[in-house]
């Protein structure tokens, strides 16, 4: 067994030191097959990041097995995030020409990501349907996902509708994105709106704590910008009175 510890811990080292490692004013980023730099974005300095097919090959006739995977930019430094609250500024842009006919410009966060990237919880949004004038389309702004066991078209045939819902967004704008996580829960605000857009009322990863990071799938050029994590205790609400940390 300590043999087996020690090739784990070395493993993991060696990726980390292998890594790509970008600096954000006071933050440090990881990337996990995504390629990115710093940039200049309309005035203000963003961390920019694009899906890496290399590492990770895309296969139109294999969605399910080869979209949301451990392609994102990790946050370092804060590796134990369990309940709290993270908010991103992101922008989304299509790459063109597009890898893929079904690109809607995926983008959004990582939480709970486990140090070897073997299982974390997301919620990410498809800016391109967002406004569309089609509900249906509409319906599938937002999703919910559980890396590994419960990707979205194994969501979309267990729990057809719980998972995804809508949100006011649209590609090739800022978008402000807020998660409350607590406990089995987490909530969405868009753009500082005082009510949430989406709630997962009971996430289904067993993973209860670790890194949080920044996501992008096929086809998407993501601008992400003002990070911020805030760690608190679980809030515990019971019938008829406020919540109270535990």
């Amino acid at each position: 067994m300590k043999n087996k510890a020690l090739i784990l811990i070395l493993a993991l080292f060696s990726w980390s030191t292998q890594a790509q490692v970008l600096k954000l004013k006071n933050q440090l980023f990881e990337l996990h097959n995504v390629t990115g730099e710093i940039v200049t974005f309309q005035g203000k300095k963003a961390l920019k990041i694009e899906r890496d097919l290399n590492a990770i090959p895309f296969d139109s006739t294999r969605l399910e097995a080869t979209v949301d995977e451990p392609h994102y930019a990790r946050l370092l430094g804060l590796e134990d995030f369990e309940n709290g609250t993270i908010e991103v500024k992101m922008y989304s842009q299509l790459q063109n020409p597009a890898p893929y006919s079904g690109i809607a410009g995926f983008i959004g966060l990582y939480f709970r990501i486990q140090p070897d990237d073997s299982a974390f919880e997301s919620i990410y949004l498809r800016p391109k349907v967002g406004r569309s004038d089609n509900q249906l389309r509409r319906n599938h702004t937002v999703q919910y996902f559980s890396y590994p066991d419960y990707k979205f078209d194994t969501l979309r045939k267990i729990a057809p509708h719980r998972y995804e819902g809508s949100a006011p967004v649209a590609l090739n704008e800022w978008i402000t994105m807020r998660i409350e996580v607590n406990g089995e829960t987490a909530e969405l605000f868009i753009n500082d709106m005082k009510y949430s857009s989406f709630i997962v009322d009971k996430m289904l990863g067993k993973t209860k704590k670790g890194f949080v990071g920044l996501y992008v799938d096929i086809g998407t050029i993501g601008y992400f910008r003002d990070l911020k994590v805030t760690k608190r205790a679980l809030q515990v609400k019971k019938a008829g009175e406020k919540e109270i940390a535990i």
